[in-house]
């Protein structure tokens, strides 16, 4: 399971609730993509959230 490197988002636990309020153990994995990434003139991989993705575009540290 994939970690993103920049936020630190990882796996989180909850339940399935059906109608019948039955609860069974759910696994809620977040969006983790390999990225190649410039950082300070060098490329780098790394696993990375899209949520953090979007918010490194945002910023302006990454181009499209």
């Amino acid at each position: 399971m994939a970690i993103c490197e920049v936020s630190g988002k990882g796996k989180m636990y909850g339940h399935n609730v059906s109608f019948s309020q039955h609860k069974t153990r759910k696994v809620f994995k977040p969006n983790v993509q390999k990225k190649t990434l410039i950082i300070n003139g060098k490329k780098v991989k790394m696993n990375v959230s899209t949520s953090a993705l979007r918010t490194l575009k945002k910023k302006g540290i990454i181009e499209k």
